[in-house]
Formats: C-alpha cells, sequence, structure tokens
C-alpha cells in the first residue's frame, strides 16, 4: 500500500569484548596508590626481619657478627640446624607443642562454643552478669593469673603434666565473646522447628549450630592452635622435666647453652615458626572467611 510506511529494521551493534573489560577495569587513583604503597612497606617491614633470620641461620657461625654485614655468607650451610638439633630433643619438644596445642584447640572451641550457645539461646538468673564478667576477662592480662593458677596447679598435682599446661589455656573470654556473636545471626527459626520435631537442646546444638558455624569454628580453632604454640611463659614455668617441656620452651635452654651463637639461635627461630607458617599457608582461607563471618571485619 502507498500509504503505509517502510520500516527497516537495523543491526543492533554488536558488544565488543573491550568496552566490558573497560567497565571491569580498575582505575589507579591516588588514594589507591598510597594505600598499595602502604601496603607494600609494611610487608616488607614484616619480611625483612624473617628473611634474615633465615639468612643468618645458613651462614657459617664466624660470619654472623662480622661487619659490615652482609645478606649471603662465603657458603651456604645447615651446621647450626644440625647442632641446634643434637643439642636438645626437639623431636619429642615438637611432638609435645603438637599435643598440647590441639587438645587445648579442641577443648577451647568446644568450652567456648558451648558457653556461647548458653548465653545466647538460654534465659537463666544472673546471665548479663556473668557474660559482664566473662567480657571483663578480656581485659584481665594474663600475667596477672600466673600466680593462682600456678598454686592450683600444685594442690591438684598437675605440675610437670600435659594436663597442667592444657587445662589453663582452655578459658578463653575473646573466644566467647567471638562466638556470641556469630550465634547471635544464626536464625532462630531452623532450631524451633527441630524442637517442633522433638529435638532437644543438645541435639540442636550438635546437629544445627555447629554445622552453620564451621566458618568461625576454624577461625577460633586456628587462632588458639597459633596462641598455644607460641606460648611461652605458662609452659616455662609449669614445666621442669625437659621430656614435658614444648618446643618454645626446650628451644629457649637450648639457646642459654648456645652463648652468643647467632646461626644457632635464628635456626631454632625458624623451626619454631616453621609449623605455624605452614598452618597459617593451608588455612589462611579459613581464617579469612571465619573473620567474616564474626561480623568483626567491619567494627
Amino acid at each position: 500500500m502507498s500509504g503505509s510506511a517502510t520500516v527497516t529494521s537495523r543491526p543492533a551493534p554488536a558488544k565488543t569484548p573491550t568496552g566490558t573489560s573497560a567497565s571491569r577495569r580498575r582505575t589507579w587513583t591516588p588514594g589507591r596508590i598510597v594505600l598499595l604503597a602502604v601496603a607494600l612497606v609494611l610487608t616488607a617491614l614484616w619480611l625483612l626481619p624473617l628473611a634474615w633470620a633465615l639468612a643468618t641461620s645458613l651462614k657459617p657461625e664466624a660470619e654472623t657478627a662480622t661487619t659490615p654485614l652482609e645478606w649471603i655468607g662465603s657458603r651456604v650451610t645447615f651446621e647450626a640446624y644440625s647442632k641446634v638439633w643434637e643439642s636438645g630433643d626437639v623431636t619429642r619438644w615438637l611432638m609435645n607443642s603438637a599435643y598440647i596445642s590441639v587438645m587445648t584447640t579442641v577443648l577451647t572451641v568446644l568450652t567456648c562454643a558451648m558457653a556461647a550457645y548458653g548465653f545466647t539461646r538460654t534465659d537463666f538468673r544472673g546471665r548479663r552478669l556473668l557474660y559482664a564478667l566473662v567480657l571483663a576477662g578480656i581485659m584481665v592480662p594474663p600475667q596477672v593469673l600466673i600466680a593462682p593458677l600456678f598454686r592450683e596447679m600444685v594442690q591438684l598435682g598437675l605440675v610437670d603434666t600435659y594436663w597442667g599446661v592444657i587445662l589453663p589455656q582452655v578459658a578463653v573470654p575473646a573466644m566467647v565473646f567471638i562466638l556470641v556473636k556469630f550465634f547471635e545471626g544464626v536464625p532462630r527459626e531452623l532450631e524451633e522447628a527441630a524442637f517442633v520435631d522433638g529435638a532437644g537442646r543438645w541435639r540442636v546444638f550438635w546437629t544445627i549450630v555447629m554445622p552453620l558455624s564451621r566458618p568461625v569454628l576454624a577461625a577460633v580453632a586456628i587462632f588458639t592452635f597459633i596462641s598455644t604454640w607460641n606460648n611461652f611463659l605458662w609452659p616455662f614455668l609449669v614445666t621442669t622435666d625437659p621430656n614435658g617441656m614444648t618446643l618454645p620452651v626446650g628451644l629457649a635452654n637450648v639457646q642459654s647453652s648456645f652463648g652468643v651463637r647467632y646461626a644457632q639461635i635464628m635456626a631454632s627461630l625458624v623451626i619454631a615458626g616453621l609449623p605455624l607458617l605452614l598452618v597459617f599457608a593451608l588455612f589462611q582461607r579459613q581464617i579469612v572467611r571465619g573473620i567474616a563471618h564474626t561480623g568483626l571485619a567491619g567494627q
């Protein structure tokens, strides 16, 4: 028909991949550059002591105190590591530290999780006062409790035993606080549905709350393991038998016989820190996820 208008359709312009990548491309603003520079400086400040300790441990002992200081010695040698290993029962100390750290971690996670669940899900007389006392425990330095704890271990006959090292490290108010913050965000509807189906409080805790809390429990477990492994003061006070010493305590006793031997001191530090670096490298994702799930990252 002559009155009808002819409509010609034009093909839509094709989307180029460059446009999509350009929209996602990060812009290097001055603020981002400053943050990157600060992060690089902090990383260097953290890595340089570790790199120096490792380099010193691989030098011949005679070259560790020469001036001017040099990063690389005339040759790479593992003599310091072999002397540290021969000077003490490092294998047994490693096993002691592993056993004490694992047992402390398991008991801490269980007790702190049950305490946090009780504070968030049960209503009993004095609950707020008791929780306030737990929070007050965060502000008490651990050194203040050493004398009464040691006296208690003596009365219980737990000096120079594994349990004498483990039990005083189990109650950690900070971990209770972290778990309370997480449990407050767990939906109560899931628990109420389980109660309707006939489940009890204990079964709900184990089958619903604990599986949902895996990220934060993993973070609490890793933090507890690291702090227990690095703890020196309490194991040093409560153990006198070399067979019951942890790795930091045993290496400290070995270092006292070194004199000024920097290569062997640095080698002992590398031996003590290497397991923790492996733990962090293996579980760094769980640590980050745990912090994010606690809700503390933005506070």
